[in-house]
């Protein structure tokens, strides 16, 4: 069995947040996930989490470069407030990017300003029951100029940083565009892969529009006997949210003892 989390900045976008929340509900979706916690009524989607069963399962810190040491200070403050509203809304994972490459500044250099201000996360995070999943992302299409672009580059700062709270963000589809080898990756960094992204390439729309073999991609997460959740974070081809999320291939691998969960 796989538990996904529709991101709700996409699915449902127009509606108000908790109308969002009680559409994916309705479609049997236990847990959901969101970028931005600092523009939210936080009251309202405690109280309807409630309601519903629902399991807030991640969001972003906030956006605060950690490879430049200035910012360092600035980032570690946008993380402790994260922390609180994360335990505020009962979340598992908050997401952190890594910010953009500087220039004239040794690479290595910058990657010791990140693992320099992860092992200070770490303290942050020590004993809240939460993880920090870090995310690489693709620099060909969506993000040119960020720092952190390869799934071993990742997995050797999640390493080298040695806190179970401080883990990764796969995402398949930015995976796929920057290094492809998606299951081969998988499998060798399953031990620090705390949550995982999907949608296709090109486009980034739902599974079967473009060249990721989705149905073989989950069934080797399944196999991993991998625990967290796989964040639906893709931009409906023709704008059907309801029939994107009721594609069958979810629900294939949301069934367990014959029931829906």
């Amino acid at each position: 069995m796989l538990v996904f989390s529709p991101c709700l900045e996409i699915f449902f976008g127009s509606l108000p947040f908790t109308e969002r929340m009680q559409a994916i509900s309705s479609l049997g979706y236990t847990h959901y996930e969101f970028w931005s916690w600092w523009d939210k009524d936080l009251n309202a989607i405690a109280e309807k989490n409630e309601e519903l069963e629902l399991t807030t399962q991640a969001f972003c810190t906030q956006f605060v470069s950690l490879v430049d040491p200035n910012l360092q200070n600035a980032y570690l403050d946008g993380l402790a407030e994260t922390i609180e509203t994360a335990k505020k809304l009962k979340a598992n994972i908050i997401i952190s990017q890594v910010g953009n490459e500087l220039p004239d500044i040794p690479r290595s250099r910058q990657k010791d300003t990140i693992l320099a201000g992860l092992e200070k996360a770490a303290v942050l995070m020590k004993n809240t029951g939460l993880t920090l999943a870090i995310e690489p992302l693709n620099v060909l299409f969506d993000h040119p100029g960020y720092f952190l672009v390869h799934s071993q580059e990742a997995f050797e700062i999640v390493s080298a940083v040695g806190s179970s709270d401080i883990q990764l963000l796969f995402d398949i589809y930015h995976q796929q565009i920057s290094e492809g080898n998606l299951i081969p990756n998988i499998r060798k960094y399953a031990s620090c892969i705390a949550h995982f992204h999907m949608a296709d390439h090109p486009g980034r729309h739902e599974p079967g529009t473009g060249e990721i073999h989705y149905g073989n991609v989950l069934q080797e997460i399944e196999k991993l006997n991998y625990k967290g959740t796989i964040g639906i974070e893709l931009f409906p081809l023709n704008n059907d949210h309801r029939q994107v999320l009721s594609d069958p291939l979810f629900f294939r691998f949301m069934q367990c003892d014959g029931g829906m969960h």
